[in-house]
């Protein structure tokens, strides 16, 4: 007998600095020739080779079970085109093994800024309404084969979420 599973909605709120704060960063063009401060994405890339690169992403939805987080190093995403886009976090306790899921937060980011993730900070997406988008990802090169840890709502709580 299988068991039904519950879409509960999650509210995307546009993504600021402040709003972000505990997941990472949000960063934003600045001038040209800008001194490195605290608004620059503070990278922790030492535990690995640095891979950035464009990923091709069709169709994605805004529906989701699985939630991923990286121990191991800071993940930068961004959309190019200026498109916007959905994603799901929940904070890094990184003593737990599981997201705390009445702290999972959406946010809706538009295509003219990226974001880093903190070490450990979970995550569902990117997800969209367009046929296509292409991100640039930044992370470590062996960052999907040895530090990528996911939890699935569906076979823990038979819970899927919708971003709106």
């Amino acid at each position: 007998m299988s068991m039904s599973s519950v879409v509960q909605q999650l509210r995307a709120e546009w993504i600021t600095s402040a709003n972000f704060q505990r997941y990472g960063q949000v960063i934003f063009a600045s001038a040209d020739g800008k001194v490195f401060d605290g608004e620059d994405a503070q990278l922790n890339l030492q535990n690995g080779t640095p891979r950035f690169y464009i990923m091709r992403l069709n169709k994605r939805g805004t529906r989701f079970h699985k939630i991923t987080r990286h121990l191991q190093c800071t993940q930068c995403l961004g959309s190019l085109e200026g498109k916007d886009w959905l994603i799901a976090v929940c904070p890094p306790y990184n003593d737990l093994d599981t997201p705390v899921l009445a702290e999972m937060a959406a946010f809706r980011i538009p295509g003219n800024c990226f974001i880093k993730l903190n070490e450990g900070t979970w995550h569902a997406g990117p997800y969209f309404n367009h046929d296509v988008v292409d991100f640039y990802n930044l992370e470590l090169a062996d960052t999907n084969v040895v530090d990528h840890f996911t939890h699935d709502f569906l076979k823990s709580h038979q819970l899927e979420f919708e971003m709106i």
